[in-house]
């Protein structure tokens, strides 16, 4: 039986409304019987609009008809092989009411062809890759979808690659990536409801959930707040995961995004709703926990025991992301005493001839780090990795030899960034180093008091955190003793047979 989720009563912010009348033109007018007023009005509403194509085609009997589409949107072969070719040589009747019918029902090879009857149809239809068939004297059209653009091929994302597993990621197209999940979840409880997003894009998305699994109300919950976007374009999922999300002021996500069918397909089943977007190859999955944030596919896919040790490091390395650089500087600025003797002098002797406090020393590497990252992501492929090695190489070794930075502090610096990179989530390591600013400028100034305080206002904003009724901290807090056997430790699968409440 679905659960029904504790929604408070925080809702969304309102959205700003669109700077402009961004309705298409047409509207509810009705198609007219003379088609040279039909073909006027396409071609006023997509004027200066080079690829518009407008044809007109005398049919068996001397009946005119019109057809419009945009040129690279659909498949010219499909288009004449199995729509212009069977109407120009078919034997059709002269009426034109009968000629529609008789399209319809047998004289073209396509399997979508529905009938419209008003010129917003019209355009719509031509902006989402269809071919419009308006036949004179008919006062409806017909809309034949012969789309034909070009897609990129399935192939594994480079951004969650792992050892095993499958290799398969979504694409640009939604209609391929429904598929891969069809093909994972085969069961007709597996739903994709349509919405269109965007006053300008017109970007079409699908709400998918598993009938029965996913909770009335959550489904509920994400077609509200999708109902509620009012903006001018939607170029990325991430677009609508600002929107929808419970606290966009909060640095961590409280929506997941994946390139891969598998772990959209495993969310699904958990009982979670998931949004596809069109023209990106990213998945949001809702709601999302801290937990989830810390979890890997291959977490599934290896042996439980060795699941269970990956899983200990990487929320050791967590702590270690968040935590280092501000113990370096609270330690050996404010409480050199709580360090052993030797390391104590071997950390002064190192930094006898560093010009600069702890706190600028740490931040200085930091922002170094932090560029040297985002060259790495800018640069062309092919030298993005020299970039990081040979950067961090020069900069730190003469950094060092120029007594500018001492070198317990690069370190630590770069024991930060390797345990940063053992999060699995790009959006929670984000988060992490976000965090870790704030904590060293405390540590800086209060020691370890103020890494106390921020360590108790971070708790305090994940306590209190919600991702669509669902606490952040869930199961922790709140606790949930049946639903602890995969958090820290992965229990083994054939104890795995009850879903989280």
């Amino acid at each position: 039986m679905p659960i029904n989720l504790p929604f408070g009563k925080k809702k969304a912010a309102k959205r700003r409304e669109p700077s402009v009348a961004l309705q298409e033109p047409g509207g509810d007018r009705p198609i007219s019987v003379n088609l040279d007023e039909n073909e006027r009005f396409i071609r006023e509403t997509f004027r200066n609009c080079s690829d518009l194509v407008v044809r007109r085609v005398i049919l068996q009997g001397g009946t005119e008809m019109l057809i419009a589409f945009l040129d690279g949107m659909v498949e010219a072969k499909a288009l004449d092989d199995n729509l212009l070719n069977p109407l120009i040589y078919e034997q059709l009747p002269p009426d034109a009411q009968q000629i529609g019918e008789l399209i319809r029902k047998r004289a073209v090879a396509i399997t979508t062809l529905k009938s419209i009857g008003t010129f917003g149809k019209v355009v719509e239809g031509i902006l989402s890759a269809s071919a419009i068939l308006l036949v004179g004297g008919m006062a409806e059209g017909l809309l034949a979808d012969v789309k034909g653009f070009q897609t990129r091929s399935v192939e594994e994302p480079m951004t969650e690659a792992a050892v095993r597993g499958p290799r398969d990621g979504f694409t640009e197209s939604v209609r391929i990536n429904t598929t891969l999940l069809r093909r994972r979840i085969r069961s007709s409880r597996l739903k994709f409801e349509p919405v269109t997003v965007g006053e300008l894009t017109r970007t079409d998305c699908l709400i998918a959930y598993i009938e029965g699994l996913a909770p009335d109300s959550l489904i509920t919950e994400v077609r509200n707040r999708l109902s509620r976007i009012k903006v001018d374009s939607i170029l990325e999922s991430q677009y609508i995961e600002e929107l929808i999300e419970d606290n966009p002021y909060s640095p961590f996500p409280q929506i997941q995004d994946t390139e891969r069918p598998d772990i959209v397909a495993g969310s699904l089943l958990e009982g979670k709703v998931a949004i596809l977007v069109d023209n990106t190859p990213f998945a949001l999955i809702m709601p999302f926990t801290f937990w989830s944030g810390l979890q890997a596919r291959e977490d599934y896919y290896d042996r439980f025991l060795y699941s269970g040790f990956i899983r200990i490091v990487r929320f050791v390395f967590f702590l270690l992301s968040l935590l280092l650089p501000s113990l370096y500087v609270a330690l050996t600025t404010f409480h050199p005493k709580l360090l052993p003797t030797a390391l104590l002098l071997s950390i002064a002797a190192a930094r006898e001839n560093v010009p600069f406090p702890a706190l600028i020393e740490a931040l200085m590497m930091e922002l170094v780090f932090e560029a040297l990252r985002e060259a790495g992501i800018r640069m062309p492929r092919a030298v993005g990795s020299a970039v990081n090695i040979v950067g961090a190489l020069v900069i730190g070794q003469s950094a060092v030899q120029a007594g500018i930075v001492s070198a317990p502090m690069v370190i630590v610096v770069a024991a930060t960034g390797i345990a940063n990179f053992l999060i699995p989530r790009h959006a929670m390591g984000t988060s992490v180093r976000l965090i870790r600013f704030a904590l060293l400028i405390l540590a800086g100034f209060l020691g370890l008091y103020g890494i106390a305080i921020g360590v108790i206002a971070l708790s305090i904003h994940l306590v209190n955190l919600q991702s669509f009724g669902v606490p952040y901290l869930s199961p922790v807090a709140p606790i949930a003793h049946g639903d602890s056997t995969d958090i820290i430790l992965r229990a083994p699968r054939r104890l795995l047979n009850r879903r989280n409440s």
